[in-house]
């Protein structure tokens, strides 16, 4: 312990040692039992070693990560996050493939019946699986519409496309939050669970936990950001001379979200509380369009960064590839199928 509180932040900073950490200790083989190496497990995957051999040293390194190359088919009856894992298959694909279809697919409307396929790998190092790596190609069907993710490299980077090469990214997120139950719809007369009087509800509320992060759902300037009576904590966002939206009962802000910053696509405005008039912690999200209030589960947003021509016959070859690793959606019941990569 002398030797190691001697290191420098730049040879080891030992603030990063956690509870909990694995570690191993070689000694030599006599009755002096003298360390000679230690390992420190910082992750699945990095480590370090500590040589006391000679003078304290310190090297880091890396554990393969192999990737296991998957295909998952099957029909949702619950939800997606329910249906792999009673599979036993990792729940967290669901998180990848709700980034990727983000923009297109409404998490929050999945329906028994809703089917996908998916090829994906599988990470692992030694024999633990440590997360989900690339998508390969993946296809979602809900209520009669059908999205295809083909993944394509357009100015060196890769993005994902329809099958007719407009780009699955569009100029606003489908939801300003990542899987939680809808606990109240757009109406023009909504009976209030407080008052018990009806009035117009012009917003969705998404129930979820205290401070579960709140995006925002498209480029913007931040308008406003105040407590407005039963609207509780507030942060409103202009997006262009068309759309503004606005985040209410929220448990405080994010950082740097004040009026006139300037916000991306994905970053934190603020996150879900019970601020004002409200029954429990939820998110009101709201959407105007020039300046009157709309139904922010039907607003069509228009796609970005579509196929270049000069890359369309690329593109078209990477298309039909793709859509070969894709089987049909199962009529009965999810299917795994393994094809190791290495």
């Amino acid at each position: 312990m002398a030797q190691l509180v001697t290191l420098t932040r730049e040879e080891f900073d030992m603030r990063k040692i956690k509870a909990g950490s694995p570690y191993t200790l070689f000694l030599t083989r006599d009755s002096a039992n003298m360390l000679q190496y230690l390992v420190y497990e910082h992750s699945p995957v990095d480590y370090s070693v500590f040589d006391f051999t000679d003078s304290l040293r310190v090297y880091d390194y890396k554990k393969e990560i192999v990737p296991v190359e998957k295909r998952v088919s099957g029909k949702i009856e619950t939800s997606l996050w329910n249906t792999l894992s009673q599979q036993n298959i990792n729940p967290m694909l669901t998180l990848e493939l709700s980034d990727i279809y983000a923009w297109t697919v409404d998490f929050f409307g999945i329906q028994p019946g809703d089917s996908f396929s998916v090829v994906y790998d599988e990470l692992f190092v030694d024999t633990a699986d440590i997360g989900i790596g690339r998508i390969h190609a993946a296809y979602f069907r809900q209520n009669g519409r059908e999205y295809y993710a083909i993944p394509f490299v357009q100015d060196s980077v890769e993005s994902y496309f329809d099958a007719d090469g407009s780009s699955l990214r569009r100029a606003f997120l489908k939801a300003p939050l990542h899987f939680r139950r809808i606990s109240g719809r757009y109406s023009h007369s909504r009976m209030h669970p407080i008052l018990r009087i009806r009035r117009p509800h012009h917003g969705v509320d998404y129930s979820a936990p205290i401070g579960t992060p709140v995006y925002s759902i498209g480029d913007g300037k931040v308008l406003e950001t105040a407590y407005r009576g039963q609207n509780g904590r507030m942060v409103k966002v202009r997006h262009n001379s068309v759309y503004t939206t606005a985040y209410l009962h929220l448990n405080g802000y994010g950082k740097g979200i004040h009026p006139g910053a300037s916000v991306k696509q994905g970053d934190v405005i603020g996150y879900v509380g019970s601020s004002g008039l409200s029954s429990g912690p939820h998110l009101d999200f709201r959407v105007y369009k020039n300046g009157s209030p709309i139904d922010p589960l039907k607003m069509e947003s228009p796609p970005v960064d579509p196929v270049k021509p000069e890359y369309r016959s690329a593109f078209d070859s990477v298309k039909v590839a793709t859509l070969k690793k894709l089987q049909p959606p199962s009529e009965d019941k999810l299917m795994l199928f393994l094809n190791p990569v290495f």
